[in-house]
């Protein structure tokens, strides 16, 4: 398919291969690459002539030839086209696979697929490109005529505004003259006031300096008193210094004296303590003396007694020497002998040597035990003096725990008794402290006037009488409540009107005997609400809802008051009343809220009652309003007074801290030692413990050397009795051998002169063993004793007795200066006291004398500022009468008014001068300033001619006469402009525009005409381009869709069987799809994507063939176009292309017997044998053999 493909003209893309080289087999075994590839087609013609198609490819490109002459491309396709072939169309074969997709295309894609075979795609371009330039020329057309028409519209118009433009000028001349009036009259009235307010003002001025002569007499006078009362200030405050700073000394010695006392105290107990020590001291080391010598005279006797035993021993030698003495000749004899009756005797002496070796082992160890038993027995008595040294410190400890308990507890309740006077005094001081600085802060620069008002002192004085007398008696309602914010003063104000001076009592009773008694005392009246007799009404809670206007409240809301039980007068007062930010906010809620009324009152003082009374804010309101802020800083003055007052305590109190401090550090340092010394019993009770496990552990130890010291003896007894019998058995040998030598010197065997001799030496060792024994125990004990220095310890506690009676008399003859020393400057600061009330009493005095000189000073002062705001008012009022001349001048100016003027011209109006020196920031104000007055001055010169103005406005005397003639000359003006501005500015050069819009009219007639001529041709072409399009369209289309239904008949077999096209546009089929439905036989209409895959293959076969049959190709070949088919439908399909055999060569490619077995002729292609990659073409004639359909 890919070889028909390539040679009938397709381009690469729409081949199997990316490029293509990719078509190039590649090479036979043993032979090189192959770098082309080539395709030859051969037709034959009606003629019997052949006609070759060669089309081959090198690399990446490829030619064509026709009979072996190179063509161009174009040429080759056309040849082909001539033949039948469309290469575009692919007319003359089917891929695999394509069958189903043609049967599934969409309505766009058919109609495309009709526009290729047909050939009306050709035209598609240039029929696209026509009917853009014809709608193109419709659109100039119709903005031309639409142009045309809005140029009439505008030839209409400048008629219109010719007439308007007339008009406009009359209004503005008559506009211009009212305007030179009213600027007249205004210019004429402001000239007047301002002779008037300047001849005021010299008035007022002359009044002014009158008072500031007085105001300066005052001030010499306050000044004089100032420097007295300064003076007097220094001097007390120089005393205040001095106290200060004795009491800071005081405060400084008093702790010095209480450690002092207290070191007293604590020596005196040292020194106690160090006598009992003393004493015990004393005693331990006279026992230790006793011990010493009684060791030594222990000692000494044993000494003796070794003396004496050796003498013994001595006079023993010399005595038995002296009995048994053997001869020179004799000793050698015995010595022969002895060791002949070794010889004799080696054997037992084998024996004998061994038993004396094990009994020498066990001698040593018998000795060894004996020594560990003395080290024992010497440890028991170590450990047993260790544990009465830790009894006798557990003694001691005891006794100083005691004391130091006793002292820790005097310590801490003098302790208490301090903090009870200090307690957290520091903390507290700097707590009142900042305090204080808050109220300071608050209270702001204003000195705290000790003389209020006598009249409401007298006032509150009545309240307190009232509450002494009558217990139910509350207080004044404005000393009860407050504002939650000084917003709401004015507002608060207004609504409780005389009630905010009223006396709130419980009943009805109390207020008539509060009544009477001010009747009695001839006091001025007051007003008293009774909680049981006033008439309350609830609080409305949907009041607080209220969204518009906002940050509307109730007025009970907005005020705080205490106690809770005056809640019924509060509500009284305030009479469910709303207040609100503003007067028109207030009127809203009052009056249009909704059907009810309420009262409701702005922050600025405006009063809407229900009742329809309104009332406003006045200085008299806001001077009542100040009472708040009065009644804040009296309560600020009285908790100032307060705080001083307790600053003044807690100072007191702190100038004790410091003995606090050192009574704390004392319980720190007992509390440290006691502890210490718990510790140490603790640890020397585990001693004592541990001791006696160890002594426990040193008797079962020492006892357990009875039984193996024991063990050993008796061994050793038992060892004994064999030596003896070895020796027995050894002394028959010597008894033979020593025979003739005993009888020589006279014994009756050796034994009993060896036996004797032995026998004293082994007495005389085993008795120095004793004696040296005895002797090491003494000197281990006399040298333990020795080490326990007891002398020193006791020479150390005299000594520090000694010490401690000297520190204790030290500290006596300080504790007594110290104390001394105290005394005399408490004498001296009561002194300082009494000095600082004498001064105290004087500077009051003085101060007196300067508030009042004070309160004259300020009432001069508000006299000089009430005149200075009087001056200040008329220069204001003077500068604004001139700042509005130069305004109506410069409105003159800037309205080109002319004014008639007497003097001057409109050149002399300056604005403010704009061209200050940006360069000197600092002076431009200055600079302005002074560019102001140059102008006011300048402007003085223009002297206005008010001939023009009407007498009748000469003549207005009264502000409201000249602002409401003002105001009509204003509305008069207005009215003009009104109209003038109705008129909507007409254009003056109306005539101008009109002969503009004729010329521009005649311009447009010929370009619209234009336009229609090029609209006209543009249709033409275009309708001649979309009949060939149509024509060419509908020809294929139509013989389609006549060959279509037969063809899919016979396709099915079946007469049932229906299939037609139809187009969705009939006009112009090529714009839109073309819709292709089959019905199956024996089967409902239904969509094509329903039908099965063999009735879909069929139903694509059938518009195959109807295409094919318009402009058929010379063969027709077809790629497995049975895959989806069963052998029934396969059977017709080939049935139908034999029959067409006579007009159509086709080629089908298969592999189901059941089609190609319907074939005139087979082809295989198949490897041929061997290594070769080139494949085999086998042929077959089928029309040899007779036809399976025959039979």
């Amino acid at each position: 398919m890919d070889a028909v493909s390539f040679v009938m003209g397709e381009k690469t893309s729409s081949l199997r291969v990316k490029r293509l080289s990719d078509l190039i087999h590649g090479a036979s075994i043993g032979q090189p690459v192959s770098r082309s590839a080539s395709v030859t087609a051969v037709f034959e013609l009606e003629d019997g002539k052949e006609k070759r198609f060669t089309r081959s490819v090198q690399g990446s490109s490829s030619d064509h030839r026709i009979n072996k002459e190179a063509v161009s491309s174009q040429v080759y396709l056309a040849e082909l086209e001539r033949l039948g072939i469309n290469a575009k169309a692919k007319n003359f074969l089917v891929f695999q696979g394509a069958v189903e997709s043609i049967a599934m295309k969409n309505p766009k894609e058919r109609t495309a697929l009709f526009e290729e075979i047909s050939g009306s795609g050709a035209l598609k371009d240039e029929y696209e490109r026509l009917r853009s330039e014809m709608l193109k020329a419709e659109e100039e057309t119709q903005f031309t005529y639409q142009k045309k028409k809005g140029i009439a519209a505008e030839r209409k118009e400048a008629k219109l505004e010719k007439e308007e433009a007339e008009k406009y000028q009359r209004l503005k001349e008559d506009l211009s003259d009212k305007q030179v009036e009213m600027q007249l009259f205004r210019l004429y009235h402001n000239e007047r006031d301002i002779e008037r307010l300047e001849h005021d003002l010299e008035k007022k001025q002359h009044d002014v300096k009158k008072v500031e002569k007085k105001r300066e007499k005052a001030e010499e006078q306050l000044k004089e008193k100032k420097k007295e009362c300064g003076k007097l200030s220094r001097d007390l405050a120089k005393v205040e210094q001095d106290i200060r700073e004795m009491e800071v000394e005081i405060n400084k010695k008093r702790p010095t004296f209480i450690k002092s006392k207290e070191r007293v105290s604590h020596i005196q107990k040292k020194l106690e303590s160090a006598r009992k020590s003393l004493t015990q001291a004393k005693k331990a080391d006279a026992a230790h003396e006793q011990d010493i010598r009684e060791l030594e005279d222990e000692l000494a006797e044993v000494d003796a007694k070794k003396r004496e035993y050796e003498d013994m021993v001595a006079g023993e030698s010399q005595s038995k020497g002296r009995d048994v003495h053997l001869e020179d000749v004799q000793v050698q004899e015995y010595h022969r002998l002895k060791e002949e009756a070794a010889k004799r005797s080696a054997m037992y002496l084998q024996q004998l040597d061994s038993v004396n070796r094990e009994q020498k082992a066990d001698q040593d160890r018998l000795d060894n035990e004996g020594r560990k038993k003395s080290e024992m027995e010497n440890r028991l008595r170590q450990k047993g003096h260790e544990k009465d040294e830790a009894q006798k410190r557990i003694e001691k400890l005891a006794e100083h725990i005691k004391t130091s308990e006793s002292a820790l507890e005097d310590q801490k309740r003098m302790r208490e008794d301090l903090q009870s006077d200090v307690g957290s005094s520091k903390e507290r001081v700097q707590e009142l402290q900042k305090e204080l600085e808050s109220v300071l802060e608050q209270l702001g620069d204003a000195r705290v006037d000790k003389h209020e008002d006598s009249r409401r002192k007298k006032k509150q004085e009545i309240v307190e009488n009232f509450k002494r007398l009558y217990p139910g008696v509350f207080d004044r309602m404005i000393n009860m409540c407050q504002p939650i914010h000084k917003r709401y003063n004015v507002a608060i104000t207004k609504v409780l009107g005389k009630y905010m001076e009223a006396i709130v009592v419980d009943t009805e009773k109390t207020a008539r005997q509060c009544i009477q008694y001010l009747k009695e005392q001839m006091l001025e009246p007051e007003t008293f609400l009774p909680l049981d007799y006033i008439q309350a009404k609830p609080l409305k809670e949907r009041l607080r809802n209220i969204k518009d206007p906002k940050n509307v409240k109730l007025l009970f809301d907005v005020l705080h008051y205490s106690p809770m039980d005056i809640k019924r007068a509060v509500l009284f007062a305030t009479n469910n009343a709303l207040v609100c930010e503003t007067p028109e906010d207030a009127m809203k809620v009052a009056y249009e809220m909704d059907k009810n009324r309420y009262d409701a009152v702005a922050l600025d003082g405006t009063f809407y009652q229900k009742s329809g009374i309104i009332s406003g804010g006045s200085l008299d309101l806001a001077r009542k309003a100040k009472r708040w802020d009065e009644k804040h800083m009296s309560q600020l003055k009285a908790l100032k007074e307060k705080l001083t007052e307790e600053l003044r305590d807690s100072m007191k109190k702190s100038r004790k801290e410091s003995e606090l401090n050192t009574v704390d550090s004392q319980i720190r340092g007992l509390e440290t030692r006691l502890k210490y010394s718990k510790t140490d019993r603790e640890n020397t009770t585990k001693q004592i413990a541990q001791l006696e496990v160890e002594l426990d552990t040193l008797r079962n130890k020492s006892e357990n050397f009875g039984p193996s010291i024991a063990e050993i003896e008796r061994t050793m007894r038992a060892r004994d009795q064999q030596i003896q019998e070895i020796k027995e058995n050894m002394n028959n040998v010597e008894d033979i051998v020593f025979a003739k030598f005993c009888s020589q010197i006279g014994v009756d065997n050796i034994r009993e002169y060896e036996e004797r001799e032995l026998r004293t030496q082994q007495e005389r060792m085993k008795k120095r063993m004793e004696f040296e024994n005895q002797r090491n125990r003494i000197l281990n004990q006399l040298e333990f004793e020795k080490t326990r220095d007891t002398r020193n310890n006791v020479l150390r506690w005299e000594r520090a007795v000694q010490d401690d009676e000297d520190a204790l008399e030290t500290a006596k003859q300080a504790e007594q200066k110290q104390m001394a020393d105290i005394e005399r400057d408490m004498r001296e600061l009561d002194s300082l006291k009494s000095e600082r009330l004498a001064k105290k009493t004087e500077v009051d005095a003085m101060e007196d004398q300067i508030g009042k000189a004070r309160r004259e000073m300020g009432g001069i002062a508000k006299d000089i500022q009430a005149a200075q705001k009087q001056v200040t008012a008329l220069e204001s009022k003077i500068e604004q009468r001139r700042a509005d001349r130069h305004s109506i001048l410069k409105q003159c100016k800037m309205e080109d008014i002319g004014i008639p003027m007497q003097r001057g011209n409109m050149e002399d109006i300056a604005q403010e001068s704009s061209g200050i020196d940006t360069t000197n920031e600092t002076s431009s104000v200055e600079n302005s300033s002074l560019s102001t007055q140059q102008i006011y001055d300048r402007e003085s010169r223009i002297v206005i001619d008010y001939g023009q103005l009407p007498d009748n406005l000469k003549e207005l005397d009264e502000n409201d006469e000249v602002k409401k003639m003002g105001n009509k000359l204003e509305r008069a003006i207005n009215d003009l402009q009104h109209t003038i501005q109705r008129i909507q500015a007409p254009n003056m050069r109306a005539m101008q525009k009109l002969d503009l819009a004729r010329e521009k009219l005649q311009e447009t007639n010929e370009e619209f005409e234009a336009a229609r001529r090029a609209a006209r041709k543009a249709k033409m072409s275009f309708e001649r381009v979309k009949k060939d399009r149509h024509d060419k369209f509908m020809d294929c289309f139509e013989h389609v869709a006549n060959e279509i239904d037969n063809i899919y008949k016979c396709l099915a077999k079946n007469q049932s069987a229906q299939a037609f096209l139809g187009p969705e546009n009939p006009e112009e089929p090529y714009l839109d799809g073309i819709n292709y439905n089959c019905v199956a036989p024996g089967k409902r209409f239904q969509p094509m994507s329903n039908l099965s895959g063999g009735e879909k293959t069929v139903a694509a076969l059938a518009l195959l063939f109807a295409i094919h049959s318009f402009q058929p190709s010379p063969f027709f070949v077809l790629d497995e176009i049975d895959a989806a088919l069963d052998n029934t439908n396969i059977g017709k399909v080939a049935s139908y292309i034999r029959d067409k055999t006579s007009t159509l060569q086709t080629i089908v490619i298969s592999l189901k017997e059941e089609f190609y077995s319907h074939a005139d002729a087979l082809i295989g292609i198949c490897p041929d044998a061997g290594e070769c990659l080139i494949s085999k073409v086998l042929t077959l004639d089928l029309t040899q053999y007779p036809s399976h359909l025959a039979s």
